[in-house]
């Protein structure tokens, strides 16, 4: 058995930008990129044909808002007024160590988190109680290229824990996005059903199951 974790709002709670286009125009700005009068309409309206499922990094949709207005810039400063606006304040979930400890003790345990941001998960984990070795695989759908509630992205995840995907348990606060994990066959302990601190008792009873 395998265990997932999503991350935000499962294992820590992390801030974000009340309104993202403008914290990002303010990093554009910074980087003297100029920000077009409508950037707003920009921002809201899409720029990359994706597949059903698949992620848009964030970086490439403001590079296309910003070519779409005729905005011309100096190469990767999208991306790092991208990174630049979500800036975390960063908590650990109370009970979140101690479960992912218990986890440990009945399998691999990874990251499956939807994040459309470059470096934003990994400055995340470094910002929370967590050390990067506390799990052996991090899943990000910036990284993957698919998005929860995609097969695809719990299909790699537990490629990368080496588990078969019927045998991975998914933990996660989300009942559509985590919830997906039972496309591929695998188990959702949705928080919404089971508290963070009652995840070890209910992971040891899926695992008795699966014996």
């Amino acid at each position: 058995m395998g265990v997932s974790f999503d991350l935000f709002g499962t294992l820590v709670t992390a801030d974000r930008p009340a309104d993202p286009a403008a914290a990002i125009a303010t990093e554009l700005e910074k980087r003297d990129v100029r920000v077009p009068d409508d950037w707003a309409d920009a921002y809201a309206e899409p720029h990359v044909d994706a597949p059903d499922g698949a992620e848009v990094p964030l970086p490439a949709h403001v590079s296309r808002a910003l070519a779409s207005r005729g905005v011309e810039y100096e190469h990767n400063a999208a991306r790092r007024a991208v990174v630049a606006a979500f800036d975390p304040t960063v908590e650990t979930r109370p009970g979140a160590l101690e479960t992912v400890e218990a986890a440990r003790e009945l399998g691999p345990v990874g990251i499956c988190s939807n994040c459309s941001v470059p470096e934003l998960v990994g400055r995340t984990l470094v910002r929370s109680d967590f050390e990067r070795d506390d799990f052996d695989a991090i899943v990000t759908s910036v990284g993957c290229g698919w998005r929860k509630p995609a097969p695809e992205m719990f299909d790699v995840t537990a490629d990368r824990l080496g588990v078969d995907p019927a045998d991975l348990v998914h933990v996660g606060d989300d009942p559509q996005a985590d919830g997906g994990i039972e496309a591929v066959g695998g188990t959702a302990l949705l928080l919404e059903d089971v508290a963070l601190a009652d995840v070890p008792t209910r992971l040891s009873t899926v695992k008795s199951q699966q014996s």
